[in-house]
């Protein structure tokens, strides 16, 4: 008898150990999301800068190119002699301030590309609130310039999920309001700064006209959450630059929709 309750014991031990051993390789979707962010009408340059702080070093995803020295300008340390970004951004384009040009590169990035880089950077209002973009720009001030965002820039939050709580988090709905429409969500997501499909979007990464030809359905799948686990032939230089937030971005129904989409272009 003992000697079954031990063969049973073993059994299950054994059992537990190996289904332990194979959810430790199953590639975990580690997504960081930019939370929304409520800022009152008193809120301080100080509260501003540590939000915009936490932004550009988080879920923002800024370092994934900035500071590298070569995707992006450096904006926190000095470039080409011209200092942190707060002492040049007033001196970029004539006629815009320091605040004024900041806002314009991240909502309209490709208005003024610096001398040197190519235009991959995403439209941020795409991603983020206004109210995160404005204090993201607070924070880039204050790198060697002065703060001037106040309460009176900053529109008052809507009662709606900022456009990056996305569908993984506790069922917010998602990017594009949550629509299923599949060029509605590539658009929404701000896909198209990057890669070209059926004659539209930009050229920095692979064109995703015939990417059904090229990827099976799960390796579209697996491009979508984790951008970074397999890099397309020529495009090496921009790993990283592809945000890896789309895990909880996206709603199920949106994650679908796209994959299925993107498997037909054959």
């Amino acid at each position: 008898m003992w000697a079954t309750n031990l063969r049973i014991i073993g059994i299950v031990v054994g059992t537990l150990a190996l289904y332990t051993l194979i959810a430790n390789k199953i590639p975990q979707v580690q997504s960081e999301v930019p939370h929304a962010l409520t800022l009152g009408a008193n809120v301080t340059p100080e509260q501003l800068v540590g939000a915009g702080d936490q932004l550009y070093h988080g879920a923002g995803g800024c370092t994934a190119c900035h500071g590298l020295g070569t995707r992006a300008p450096n904006l926190l340390t000095d470039e080409k002699g011209q200092g942190p970004v707060g002492a040049r951004c007033g001196k970029r384009e004539p006629g815009k301030d320091c605040k004024a040009y900041l806002y314009e590169s991240l909502t309209s990035p490709r208005a003024f590309v610096v001398s040197g880089y190519e235009p991959i950077m995403p439209e941020m209002a795409r991603i983020l609130s206004p109210q995160q973009i404005w204090a993201l720009v607070a924070f880039l001030e204050s790198n060697g310039g002065t703060v001037d965002v106040t309460a009176s820039d900053i529109p008052p939050a809507s009662g709606s999920a900022a456009p990056a709580a996305g569908g993984g988090a506790g069922g917010a709905p998602g990017i594009a309001g949550g629509s299923t429409d599949p060029m509605t969500i590539i658009r929404g997501a701000g896909c198209t700064a990057c890669h070209k499909i059926n004659g539209e979007g930009g050229a920095i990464g692979p064109d995703l006209t015939h990417v059904g030809s090229r990827l099976s359905t799960n390796l579209i799948r697996e491009s979508i959450l984790l951008p970074d686990a397999k890099t397309a032939k020529g495009y090496e230089k921009f790993k990283g630059v592809m945000p890896k937030t789309f895990g909880n971005q996206l709603t199920a129904a949106q994650l679908e929709s796209l994959v299925e989409f993107l498997s037909s272009h054959k």
